[in-house]
């Protein structure tokens, strides 16, 4: 069965470009991004690894640790890598795991055989500091991922665990948020003392908090 939200993510050890590591331990309090690629020297994905790389500062603001994963060796990861480096100005500064065996990528589900029965789809998990699996997103492999959607997705997700509001359509970090309908206007006029607007009573706007 495929992994869905809320499920505890699964830990596992891999060989990957920064050495052997434990993904759980790996990760300690920390979020976590894995994103799968379906091999090595692939175009797409090329521009996606350095885009990533170039976000470092963006996701260590968000207490936020990045890996990658592939079916390819840890030669052939170090080898793209200077493709990367070349076409994108900046190699990959997060370790890329080696799944060489599908072990990865069956636990997470990462092979979908009517796509390929041996190449992993282009996935990413967004992976809470309990380990619990907080999104799931997979791309059919003409599509580039929006890493800013992933920021923002974390952006989200930080704010609403923090707080009892939800974000909602279009929402970027500043904007206006709703509060959560299992909050009473009662409780409301504690937590958000400067007020609402309410444009329904399930619909409350207020301003995002600490903004």
């Amino acid at each position: 069965m495929a992994l869905q939200l809320g499920d505890l993510a699964p830990d596992f050890e891999a060989d990957t470009t920064l050495g052997r590591l434990r993904f759980h331990e790996w990760l300690g309090d920390a979020w976590g991004v894995l994103f799968s690629h379906p091999k090595d020297y692939t175009p797409v994905c090329t521009t996606e690894l350095g885009y990533t790389a170039k976000l470092k500062d963006q996701f260590e603001a968000r207490g936020t640790k990045v890996i990658g994963l592939s079916v390819d060796s840890v030669d052939d990861h170090h080898g793209w890598s200077k493709d990367i480096e070349t076409t994108q100005g900046v190699k990959p500064n997060f370790p890329m795991i080696a799944d060489a065996d599908r072990k990865v990528s069956e636990l997470y589900g990462m092979i979908h055989p009517n796509a390929s029965s041996t190449l992993t789809v282009r996935s990413v998990f967004i992976i809470d500091p309990q380990k619990k699996v907080r999104l799931t997103l997979t791309y059919p492999a003409s599509t580039g991922r929006n890493f800013n959607e992933i920021l923002r997705v974390l952006d989200s997700l930080q704010l609403t665990d923090q707080h009892q509001v939800a974000t909602p359509v279009n929402w970027e970090s500043g904007d206006d948020v709703i509060i959560v309908p299992s909050v009473s206007d009662e409780e409301a006029r504690t937590k958000f003392p400067n007020g609402w607007d309410a444009k329904t009573s399930y619909l409350r706007v207020v301003k995002q908090p600490g903004s």
